[in-house]
């Protein structure tokens, strides 16, 4: 018998963690891990920091941990699985190898200790838990009396190094080929390959977070944020865009190079300061340029061309808390035109707060969103009522919402609905069962809604109730319909 469980990511989109287990005769039991990530926004509600990031769940017949890609709602709580007890492997592809005890090293300060050589110890053990699984490649995980477990790494486009799971896993009952999509990538993203359809799934596990709207296409987005960085251009004002440290970044990073590079001699670009106000994005647009290999043909080429997408001259890096402080001070009292890209992206903590807080109230300035924002941040908030002259909470303080509000979905790294079916009925043989996780409930079911129109018979929606169970039918407990 073969049994999915999710401990995440079934209520909304962070929390990501699912588990698969093979179960022998005689009670033999074996099961794998696919990212353990933390929740945020609504979905940590009610929840203290301990609990938000507990793991709560029994893991003595967990042989092994996947991680599809480094976001930390997919991987923010490995240490906390790691003083759980979890002893074995961590899997994950070269890239997010080499990311992982980065972003990891990040998260630990500010929700584990600020102790360094504790934090120090953690990153050493889980760095000797790391293995490398190059892309396209299967790897045994184990084959034992429960039965036998490989699983393989396919690109999935999100972000650099992240991948989707395919697991062929056999019992002495049964033969399956189960697909977990941790976070697919929209086809046209910057710098990374698309997605591929595997090239069988008996039942696939798959993400839901624009599973009811599709991006702009890149043409279109590409002219979105040109317009929106002209306006800075025409005023003095600042562009602040809330951003990830991994992905977003670097994606912005590579077109607004793209728009200067096209822009010429035109001197109003060539005065255009870009600040990256985040050591931790600092950091992975290093491994970024570090991993060329990984990049797509279209970046490649430009590197050719003695073109750097992610290193150009006005390209300003902020490490030190000061430098911040003063760019934030700078920025507010001249009129200088600029791009700030800062963290966190759902505006939940971070530098950005600052530049919130001192920017919101004046009409000159422009913030564009470029990633989802989930239900309760303060990011959703902005966005919501910004449009209509609202205010948001920020630090305990109520700061009235002035400037411009803007959203360009196609940076969001995450596939569309029409991604998301092109990447399902691109399988051979449609799945018998697909799991949709990782959305809102309006996404989820809208996504539901289409593949069953396109064939699907098997659509199941889990939600909070559902715990480890067999195949099930669509009115099983545990699942809505």
């Amino acid at each position: 018998m073969l049994t999915i469980t999710h401990h995440g990511a079934i209520t909304g989109v962070t929390g990501s963690c699912h588990e698969l287990t093979l179960h022998g005769p005689g009670g033999a039991k074996a099961g794998m891990l696919v990212d353990c990530g933390i929740f945020q926004g609504t979905e940590a509600a009610g929840r203290s920091g301990a609990d938000e990031l507990a793991v709560d769940f029994p893991i003595a017949h967990l042989r092994a941990l996947v991680v599809t890609h480094v976001h930390i709602d997919h991987v923010g709580r490995i240490p906390q699985l790691l003083a759980a007890g979890f002893d074995g492997p961590i899997l994950c592809s070269p890239p997010s190898a080499l990311m992982l005890p980065e972003i990891l090293e990040d998260a630990l300060k500010i929700g584990f200790t600020r102790d360094a050589r504790l934090i120090e110890r953690v990153l050493d053990r889980i760095r000797a838990r790391i293995v490398p699984v190059p892309f396209g490649q299967w790897h045994t995980v184990f084959n034992d009396g429960a039965g036998r477990l490989a699983i393989r790494l396919q690109r999935a486009g999100h972000i650099l190094g992240s991948a989707y799971v395919e697991c062929d896993a056999t019992t002495a009952a049964e033969h399956q080929r189960i697909v977990f999509s941790g976070d697919l990538g929209a086809p046209d993203s910057p710098l990374l390959p698309e997605p591929r359809p595997p090239e069988r799934a008996d039942r696939l596990v798959i993400e839901a977070t624009y599973g009811d709207r599709d991006h702009e296409d890149r043409a279109t987005r590409r002219h979105r944020l040109q317009a929106v960085l002209e306006h800075a251009l025409a005023d003095g004002g600042t562009v602040l865009i809330p951003a990830f440290a991994i992905g977003r970044t670097q994606e912005l990073l590579y077109e607004i190079e793209d728009i200067i590079f096209e822009a010429g001699d035109d001197p109003r670009w060539k005065e255009l300061d870009i600040v990256v106000d985040s050591p931790l994005a600092a950091e992975f647009t290093r491994l970024y340029r570090k991993l060329k290999p990984y990049w797509d043909e279209e970046a490649t080429a430009r590197v050719r061309e003695g073109r750097h997408p992610l290193s150009f001259d006005q390209l300003l890096v902020l490490d030190r808390h000061e430098d911040h402080l003063k760019a934030v001070d700078y920025l507010t009292r001249t009129g200088r035109a600029a791009v700030v890209i800062a963290g966190s992206g759902m505006c939940a903590g971070g530098r950005v707060v600052n530049y919130l807080k001192a920017m919101l109230g004046d009409a000159r300035n422009d913030v564009l969103f470029v990633g989802y924002q989930a239900a309760g941040t303060p990011g959703r908030d902005i966005l919501t009522f910004g449009p209509r002259g609202g205010w948001v909470m920020l630090d305990g303080e109520r700061h009235p919402i002035r400037a411009q509000i803007h959203q360009v979905g196609g940076y969001s790294a995450h596939a569309g609905q029409s991604d998301l079916l092109r990447f399902v009925t691109g399988i051979p043989q449609m799945p018998a069962e697909i799991r949709i996780v990782h959305g809102d409930d309006e996404a989820k079911a809208a996504l539901r809604r289409k593949l069953e129109a396109a064939g699907a018979g098997n659509v199941l929606i889990p939600d909070a109730t559902a715990g480890e169970m067999p195949k099930v039918s669509p009115s099983h407990q545990g699942f809505t319909k």
